[in-house]
């Protein structure tokens, strides 16, 4: 059990926890939820050990393994399949130890501990979770290196989910996926069958991943049992409690005061008069909710509707090398009130998509035509970096407004979220949150007709999301989402189109269907992603398919000397005259780890044989 007791965390002079108390039972998924800056991912460090607490303790079982996701993503020559399957040090240990091993006794106990952890099905369970995070089988054998640091960072995740610790800490790790990928994390987490604390502002995530809410409020933590709807639920009906208790007693404060301003000077009452003034004492005030109003977004409206539709494309083709684009036959049409959200793994062309739209990219074929004085205002994360980090928010704003007043300027810049001394902190300092905010009202701030938004949730809280959900709502123009967020999605998406197998076309299914059709395709082995976009680091080109069946042979001939290995190293330890009779248990704790090899080194041989059949066909 998690013991969390009287603790106080005070971080650069500021009190983010006030003596709080949770357990949280062995099993629990819990999501803790919180403001921005209240001081969730400050918890986490104080209890992997990390950081001191200013009072209070956190307690945790003695052999509890904790795991996170690491800050740095893996990088090096080692390929991603290697890298996640030594994440379980245990079974590294272990297997490194068997390599040269020679007393047998030793490999009996190292080979009975295999089996313990059922270390021979691990290769299995490493590739499965790579495979539902996006990689494909001939990704997964593909060194580090050759991955974009996003996608490094998803298998630092792979890594941390395959090592299953007791505790499973995992701030925000949505942030790294696709909605693809993080309609598959949402189902691993509610099937983890240990602790799991996430820290997340993905609605449905909370929805069906998590059992228990943890909300961290105004320095106070408070565990609710639930989904976050019933969390919802259960801290509206608390405030109002509340609220109706800080009623009540300054009623009563104000009954006892009048009793003593009435009766004070009277020396019959004086008595009964000193006693309502030491009730008024002991009466100890009931703290009064603070509602936290969470600031509003605002999109301008364009200054003239225009005539549909504002862009057609016709049998497109685009990329980044016309030998081999990202797009091909595409074909579509926008009007100015459409809401659509664009679906498909990272690297199928949902970036290359919008920016053909944005008129960031010329097709290389076909034809794409823009109702005449279309504005369009476009929004993507890795915008954030190119703020300006010395200057305000009111510099920002003052450069797109000329030589307009100061009084006008500081009006603009608190129309989008930095009114007072706000406007004049530096993005430098600004959270993360709240640089969205800034880059969303710069993007925005002339009155586009069309407003192309890419992944725009990344640092919102849970209700600044909902804030944005409802200005996209109130926009009257276009809007375009590419988004992991499945609730921002269903708010305000009125078609969807998938992009994928080098083309966009129309879904016409829900969110549920598709969460499903996910589910279905990542359990087996997804299609091969194509990882080109310009946003990030530029990959090296794949290498023909000859020399990817080249490396999955030598992967399986690795692998079949490996386990053979293995189990002549299990035969020499069952060739011990005594040893079913001396310890029959681990006789047949061996005999059943034998089995298991036997099975990995016939895996391993299909493997090799397939490929090598696949290798002679391409190479004939």
């Amino acid at each position: 059990m998690l013991v969390i007791t009287d603790l106080s965390i005070r971080l650069a002079g500021r009190l983010l926890i006030d003596q709080s108390s949770v357990q949280i039972t062995p099993g629990s998924r819990v999501g803790l939820v919180g403001r921005n800056g209240t001081g969730k991912s400050t918890l986490f460090k104080v209890i992997r050990g990390e950081l001191a607490a200013e009072h209070g303790s956190v307690t945790l079982p003695p052999r509890w393994s904790i795991g996170s996701l690491a800050q740095e993503a893996p990088n090096g020559p080692e390929s991603l399949i290697s890298v996640v399957l030594k994440a379980d040090l245990e079974r590294d240990a272990l297997l490194t130890e068997a390599e040269t091993a020679t007393d047998p006794h030793r490999i009996a106990e190292i080979q009975t501990r295999l089996v313990d952890i059922d270390a021979h099905s691990a290769p299995s369970r490493a590739a499965a979770i790579l495979s539902g995070l996006g990689f494909s089988a001939a990704d997964q054998l593909r060194p580090c290196a050759e991955f974009s640091g996003g996608w490094r960072m998803r298998v630092a995740l792979a890594a941390t989910l395959f090592a299953a610790p007791d505790l499973l800490l995992l701030d925000e790790p949505t942030n790294y996926l696709d909605l693809e990928g993080t309609l598959w994390l949402e189902d691993h987490l509610a099937h983890y069958p240990r602790t799991v604390i996430v820290i997340s502002h993905d609605r449905d995530l909370l929805e069906s991943s998590v059992d228990q809410i943890l909300h961290l409020e105004r320095g106070r933590l408070t565990l609710y049992k639930g989904s976050y709807s019933s969390f919802e639920e259960q801290r509206a009906a608390r405030e109002l409690l509340d609220a109706k208790a800080v009623k009540r007693q300054e009623a009563e404060r104000a009954r006892l005061q009048a009793f003593v301003d009435r009766f004070k000077a009277k020396a019959s009452k004086a008595r009964q008069a000193q006693s309502r003034v030491k009730m008024l004492e002991r009466l100890k005030p009931i703290t009064a909710l603070v509602t936290e109003d969470v600031r509003e977004i605002s999109f301008p409206a364009p200054e003239k509707i225009l005539s549909p539709p504002i862009i057609a494309v016709d049998n497109a083709s685009v990329g980044y090398d016309p030998a081999s684009p990202v797009l091909n036959r595409v074909t579509l049409r926008i009007d100015n009130d459409d809401r659509i959200a664009l679906l498909g793994a990272n690297g199928n062309g949902k970036s290359t998509l919008v920016k053909l739209l944005a008129g960031r990219l010329a097709p290389f074929s076909g034809k794409v035509t823009r109702a005449d004085k279309l504005s369009i205002a476009y929004f993507a994360q890795h915008q954030l970096d190119e703020l300006n980090e010395d200057a305000s928010a009111y510099d920002h704003v003052r450069k797109l407004m000329g030589d307009a007043p100061e009084a006008k300027v500081r009006a603009r810049a608190g129309a989008i979220g930095f009114s007072g001394k706000a406007a004049d902190t530096k993005a430098g300092k600004l959270s993360g949150g709240e640089k969205a905010r800034l880059l969303l009202g710069l993007a925005t701030f002339f009155g586009p007709n069309m407003i192309i938004l890419d992944e725009p949730t990344n640092h919102l809280d849970i209700d600044s999301r909902g804030a944005l959900a409802e200005a996209i709502n109130e926009f009257p123009g276009a809007v375009i989402m590419v988004s992991h967020d499945r609730y921002l999605i269903e708010a305000c998406a009125d078609r969807l189109w998938i992009v994928a197998d080098r083309t966009v076309t129309n879904y016409d299914g829900d969110l549920d269907e598709y969460r499903r059709l996910v589910l279905s395709t990542r359990n087996g082995d997804p299609a091969p992603r194509e990882r080109s976009a310009p946003s990030e680091k530029p990959q090296r080109a794949r290498s023909d398919n000859r020399g990817s069946l080249k490396k999955r042979i030598a992967e399986a001939e690795a692998e079949i000397a490996r386990v053979s290995e293995i189990i002549a190293k299990i035969d020499t330890a069952l060739s011990l005259p005594d040893i079913f009779t001396r310890d029959p248990k681990q006789a047949a704790q061996l005999s059943k780890a034998r089995a298991n090899a036997a099975d990995a080194l016939a895996r391993a041989e299909e493997q090799w044989l397939e490929a090598s059949t696949q290798f002679d066909e391409a190479a004939g």
